[in-house]
């Protein structure tokens, strides 16, 4: 399985850690993952959109512009996949966590994908009126929405809390971050890696600290228990230090 490095965005140190780290402000490193193994080709995430405008916009809305995404040469998602010599059509699963911008928005790109997501997150979308962290056009852009319940609506797959994509391959409902939010496990010869949004760095789950753009605590404090329990590599969406730790990119291969 490969990291596929997104782009970068600065935040606020209390949004990171609870309550904490008040005055410094930490650098995100976006990441989606490839899982090629046994005849599947995975995703978990598919990338900010190629414009990154309305993104931005938003963010620095509520952050300002410090917080803007920035983004390198040929680091837009299908571009990757593209100089990686996967076609987008190959790609056969595409796990979706959390429902945001930065996930959901090249989901379109993957016609023959099976596109996976927690029901507790997609139930929240549909009938949630009035959210202060859950805003449905920085979750899912209405052309998605039109797609995944339109042409795509075949392939959507809605994740119980526990829940088995192929064999090897599982997922587990997290919440913490978002209702959307859900631990993404697979089988490797490096024993299982775990990758979720439920917290955003190693010393996150280090030092048993939640994230301060956290929606329950408890789920927080529970994902890290569970993922300290069983991951033998406990991946983030977001920390820059794995794209020290895996500098090829590489984090381990699946068996076949």
């Amino acid at each position: 399985m490969r990291i596929l490095p997104l782009g970068t965005g600065e935040v606020p140190g209390p949004e990171v850690y609870w309550m904490s780290d008040w005055d410094q402000w930490y650098e995100l490193a976006f990441q989606a993952f490839l899982v090629e193994g046994d005849g599947v080709r995975a995703l978990v995430g598919t990338g900010p959109a190629e414009d990154l405008t309305a993104m931005n916009e938003g963010w620095a809305s509520f952050l300002g512009e410090r917080a803007a995404f920035r983004r390198d040469p040929g680091q837009w998602l299908p571009a990757q996949l593209d100089a990686l010599g996967v076609p987008l059509d190959s790609i056969t699963h595409v796990l979706l966590t959390p429902l945001q911008l930065y996930t959901t928005s090249n989901v379109r790109a993957f016609d023959n994908a099976q596109i996976c997501l927690t029901r507790r997150g997609w139930t929240h979308f549909h009938t949630s009126h009035r959210h202060p962290h859950d805003d449905r056009d920085t979750s899912l852009t209405p052309d998605v929405v039109a797609h995944l319940t339109g042409p795509a609506w075949d392939r959507v797959r809605l994740l119980d809390d526990e829940d088995e994509i192929v064999p090897g391959l599982r997922t587990w409902w997290t919440g913490s971050h978002h209702r959307a939010s859900m631990a993404v496990e697979v089988d490797t010869a490096a024993g299982v890696v775990t990758m979720t949004d439920a917290y955003f760095t190693e010393r996150n789950l280090r030092e048993d600290h939640p994230i301060g753009i956290c929606e329950n605590i408890y789920e927080a404090l529970a994902a890290h228990d569970r993922v300290r329990r069983t991951a033998d590599i406990a991946l983030t969406l977001y920390d820059a230090g794995q794209l020290t730790r895996f500098p090829d990119r590489v984090v381990a291969p699946v068996p076949r």
